[in-house]
């Protein structure tokens, strides 16, 4: 591998943060959407690199199914979600013939999939990367710390959801997160209650405190409980069956900053700043 031309498809990327979940359906990827586009409302310029090769759904949620990645002189351009490109997204998805296509690979030509995006891929000038990973602790997690390692990102977000089932599988990611020495920039409680969108009223139907519980016992920030909104289920599915989808992801952008979600993932953005310090 060689692990200069990662650095150099790197150079201008300031910030490198890895999304990370000990198990799926806790909304890995509607996290580290809402993260961007968070981090984007700060001024901040994002990328998004969705290395969840069997199951890449950064592109449905952003309305981008129908994009293409294009070559340019320094490597694979990303696909930008905004006229002003503050917002870039890479994905295998791009490459699939459709969305339907299954990817049946085995562990090393997935490990080779990522090195390519992690060397051929042209971000250009980043204030933060962020890496939406597989859930679990596989092939795929071990293959981008490899190749980042001389770059040391700053670290991890792990996402949870209230559950006990939840909370042991992220504290085996911690323990992943351990052995490879990836620092752990906080904890996100996801699905943590239910706010009825005519009362008002909190509902805890998969528990709650779990994720802040697992943040006091190892010593974590714990970055934010967030609870389910069907408006923001709403918005991620208006991108994906709208006719006209050439300005869903705008609107999408624009759309939630008046969400009851975007407060509080706001909080969560700047709480990712200020744990990445700059040099």
């Amino acid at each position: 591998m060689n692990n200069k031309s990662t650095i150099q498809q790197l150079s201008k990327v300031k910030h490198i943060v890895l999304v990370l979940s000990g198990k799926g359906g806790v909304g890995k990827s509607s996290v580290t959407v809402q993260l961007a586009i968070s981090l984007l409302g700060l001024g901040k310029k994002v990328g998004i690199l969705d290395v969840d090769l069997c199951g890449p759904s950064i592109p449905r949620m952003l309305g981008l199914e129908n994009q293409k990645i294009h070559q340019a002189t320094n490597g694979w351009v990303p696909v930008f979600v905004d006229s002003e490109k503050k917002l870039g997204v890479m994905s295998i998805g791009f490459l699939l013939p459709d969305k339907n296509t299954s990817v049946v690979w085995r562990g090393p030509k997935k490990s080779t999939m990522i090195k390519q995006f992690l060397t051929d891929v042209y971000w250009g000038e980043l204030d933060y990367l962020l890496i939406d990973t597989p859930p679990g602790t596989s092939d795929e997690h071990l293959s981008i710390v490899e190749y980042l390692q001389k770059w040391k990102p700053d670290g991890a977000v792990l996402v949870t959801t209230p559950q006990n089932i939840s909370v042991m599988d992220v504290r085996k990611e911690l323990n992943f997160c351990q052995k490879v020495s990836l620092p752990v920039i906080g904890i996100i409680e996801n699905m943590s209650g239910y706010v009825c969108e005519h009362c008002s009223e909190c509902t805890n139907i998969f528990s709650s405190g779990g994720g802040l519980q697992m943040a006091k016992e190892f010593g974590l920030n714990f970055l934010g409980a967030i609870p389910i909104d069907t408006k923001l289920v709403e918005m991620l599915d208006n991108t994906q069956t709208s006719e006209n989808r050439e300005n869903k992801h705008l609107q999408l952008i624009q759309n939630y900053k008046s969400s009851n979600l975007s407060p509080l993932f706001s909080q969560i953005a700047q709480s990712v700043i200020s744990c990445c310090k700059d040099d």
